[in-house]
């Protein structure tokens, strides 16, 4: 239990430093405005997250401040037996602004004297008797937190930038194929309608000219179903039907050759298409099958690059949540590989990509839209320590009720005298313009503020890994 004393002199004031400039008026204010509080050992001062009603000054005694956070537990400061110092409602003078509840845990590790003024008061008090100091304290708070967000938005948008550059060169490459192949498209179609009617004016009977159609149809289907062959093979086949082309008197046999090969056209077939069409209209026919096998390549190659253009926007709404709730269970393996899909662009030749994935893992809980920025944080710190070669690895695997993600880089390493201080707001080993010291601190409030998880580092050079932890649980998210 703690003892209520009703009295301070203002010379015990005086000796603590914060009070020893005050006037003895102030003092005398002071005093009867406070009251003076004996705490037990192991006793609560204040209790982190009750309302923040009481600014304490410490008078004798040992007090240790400890605050409670979700990824590493209990947190203490060291102790302290220095008379003045002070905790519990110390942003009581921002007035609406201050936080409604204590930040923090002020306990008594011994026997101790704390002088108790109530938050109302103290506010009062740094307004009305220092009006300078609390406007520079105000500023300081408003402007330091003004200043945090918007180097976070810019910290955002910079990631933005990158994500945006990486999935713009993805996508420029297959709709540039797209493009330059139905650019091809339409000079191919418009010949092979005129070889066609060529073949009509030659008077080619219907049925022989049905039969080629089915022939061409059926190398149009083989073009998907060839087996791999070598380039030596393939030249080899090339040369052969080129010369036989050029037996059957085919003016243009060594272009025509190319294309038949690829549709998997053999000396047999090349007989047997003869014999279908007549030796009359032989070479007609041949220039008109490789204008359509052509076409059929042109159309197999737009629609590998409109596949990949949707898959790469099917992956951007991914990494982005688009129209998605944002608190969701879902497979944290297409969170990661969304956002690998975007950064491929922008991933160097020389670096290799290694996914080693426990599909065993559940759906875990979480606001995928900002676990996303985390990997993204994580995956451009470890290109970034690589530089142009080494390997980038990606693993998860669960313990228990817990989801681990793992991303590993062949870098330098994080020296362990920066350890403790990398999750720190600003803090970056980077040269000035090239990080602002947010990504990590980013990182480390949406996996501990948000999801209740955990990150931590560790590296030795030429093998750092960065452990994200999350709770396979919606209740310990949420």
């Amino acid at each position: 239990m703690t003892e209520i004393e009703t009295h301070i002199d203002i010379d015990e004031l005086r000796k603590l430093f914060l009070f020893e400039r005050l006037s003895d008026d102030q003092l005398t204010t002071l005093a009867a405005s406070g009251r003076v509080r004996a705490y037990e050992q192991d006793e609560d001062i204040v209790r982190q997250g009750e309302p923040a009603e009481c600014f304490a000054v410490l008078i004798e005694g040992e007090v240790q401040m400890i605050s409670q956070t979700v990824s590493a537990g209990t947190v203490a400061m060291p102790r302290t037996s220095q008379p003045g110092v002070y905790g519990g409602a110390t942003s009581a003078y921002l007035g609406d602004r201050a936080p409604l509840t204590y930040q923090h845990t002020l306990r008594a590790t011994a026997p101790s004297r704390v002088f108790m003024l109530s938050a109302r008061k103290f506010g009062y008090i740094v307004t009305e008797w220092f009006p300078m100091a609390m406007h520079l304290l105000d500023g300081l708070t408003s402007g330091g937190r003004m200043q945090r967000e918007v180097i976070d938005r810019r910290q955002r948008l910079t990631a933005l930038g990158t994500i945006t550059a990486g999935l713009t060169h993805e996508l420029n490459n297959p709709a540039a194929a797209a493009v330059r192949a139905v650019g091809e498209l339409r000079s191919l179609v418009k010949r092979a309608r005129r070889q066609l009617a060529q073949l009509t004016e030659d008077g080619i009977p219907p049925e022989r000219l049905r039969a080629l159609i089915e022939a061409q149809e059926a190398c149009t289907v083989q073009l998907t179903t060839q087996p791999k062959r070598s380039p030596m093979e393939i030249a080899d086949a090339e040369d052969e039907l080129g010369e036989a082309l050029e037996e059957l008197g085919v003016a243009n046999a060594w272009d025509l050759a190319p294309p038949l090969v690829t549709a998997g056209f053999t000396i047999d077939y090349l007989h047997k298409i003869r014999a279908k069409v007549g030796e009359e209209h032989t070479a007609g026919a041949l220039n008109w099958l490789t204008m359509a096998i052509e076409i059929a390549q042109m159309l197999n190659e737009v629609t590998d690059a409109t596949d990949r253009i949707t898959t790469l926007i099917g992956s951007a709404k991914q990494y982005s949540q688009m129209d998605r709730a944002p608190f969701q269970q879902i497979d944290v393996h297409e969170l990661l590989d969304s956002t690998v899909a975007i950064f491929r662009g922008k991933i160097p030749p020389g670096i290799s990509l290694v996914t080693e994935y426990d599909h065993t893992l559940p759906p875990i809980p979480c606001y995928a839209g900002e676990l996303n920025q985390v990997w993204t944080n994580l995956i451009h710190n470890a290109l970034d320590a690589m530089g142009p070669e080494g390997t980038l690895t990606i693993r998860t695997a669960h313990d228990e009720d817990e989801a681990i993600v793992e991303i590993g880089d062949t870098g330098h390493g994080v020296p362990d005298e920066i350890k403790d201080r990398i999750f720190e707001p600003f803090f970056t080993t980077k040269s000035v313009g090239e990080g602002t010291g947010l990504g990590l601190d980013i990182s480390y409030r949406i996996v501990a503020g948000r999801h209740g998880g955990e990150i931590r580092v560790r590296s030795v050079p030429g093998d750092t890994w960065f452990e994200v932890r999350l709770p396979l649980r919606e209740a310990a998210a949420a």
